[in-house]
């Protein structure tokens, strides 16, 4: 049941983040509503804390980037949904093979645009200017053209390898 939750749930998200940019409150609300209800229901009180835990854990994940503008509300919740429906450990795995993708697919691009270089130069003197770019990759500095990833994506990837490596093991 958790794990087709997470593919319904994963499934709609990487759609709307596709084509619209947006994850949407309507699937990652009730998603996490519902987890917590049902691990409640099925498990008691330590299914609710094991669904609740794993919703902060999600939620914490995420929230920092959010928070310096490099990611979205809805990349945030959604990671949150995945915590409460699977726990803590999942979330975890599912949050570090999710930065790994969104590194890897940020790379290729910039690899593709021939920028990466033009890129780390850029991010070395941001960091040792301590000058802020709120968590985005600025591709150009004249057009100021900045690298945005729908991140439902990587998550959904890191997900199913969280999947794939708990049945492996």
């Amino acid at each position: 049941m958790t794990n087709l939750a997470i593919a319904l749930i994963l499934s709609i998200s990487v759609i709307t983040d596709l084509r619209n940019r947006k994850i949407l409150n309507i699937v990652t609300l009730p998603a996490i509503f519902v987890a917590i209800i049902y691990h409640f229901f099925t498990t008691g009180m330590e299914g609710f804390l094991f669904s609740g835990q794993g919703f902060l854990v999600g939620l914490g994940l995420l929230f920092i980037p959010f928070l310096l503008g490099g990611i979205g509300a809805g990349d945030v919740k959604l990671l949150a949904a995945i915590g409460a429906w699977s726990g803590t450990i999942f979330v975890l795995y599912t949050g570090i093979y999710a930065g790994i993708m969104g590194g890897l697919i940020a790379m290729f691009i910039l690899i593709k645009r021939k920028q990466l270089r033009f890129t780390i130069t850029n991010m070395l003197t941001t960091a040792v200017s301590l000058k802020g770019t709120k968590g985005s990759l600025h591709m150009k500095e004249e057009t100021n053209q900045v690298l945005s990833i729908p991140y439902a994506i990587p998550i959904a990837i890191g997900a199913m390898l969280t999947i794939l490596m708990e049945t492996l093991l």
